[in-house]
């Protein structure tokens, strides 16, 4: 049974920084591209970013670039995403995902996912 583990999350003021991170289980690892998203109340699901199987490709989203940064532990199993500079348009729940294909940034691509994790970001 495959699970992703997101943790980290909480409340931060603008300016702050938070790190993500998702444990996954069940899976060959290495073998998926893995990304996060996030989803404010009242729109819909967003690509914030993602890595590729060995960490020679990432992807930001525009509103992200310069501020939030993705890494990958292979060993462990461990997605990372950090994020500085947060701003209160941050503030959404932050879903992991898997993919087999990392050219797809799209949320119907997505294999797995994680339940989320809520960041709120004050003013």
């Amino acid at each position: 049974q495959v699970q992703l583990l997101e943790s980290g999350g909480g409340l931060v003021q603008a300016g702050g920084s938070l790190r993500l991170s998702c444990a996954a289980s069940g899976l060959t690892f290495s073998n998926y591209a893995m990304a996060w998203f996030r989803q404010a109340p009242g729109k819909e699901r967003e690509f914030v970013t993602k890595i590729s199987q060995r960490s020679t490709y990432t992807n930001y989203a525009d509103s992200v670039k310069g501020r939030f940064t993705i890494s990958r532990d292979n060993a462990k199993n461990t997605v990372l995403l950090q994020m500085n500079s947060l701003k209160p348009e941050d503030t959404a729940v932050y879903y992991c995902a898997a993919s087999s294909n990392y050219v797809f940034s799209s949320s119907r691509a997505m294999t797995y996912w994680g339940q989320g994790t809520q960041v709120t970001v004050s003013s």
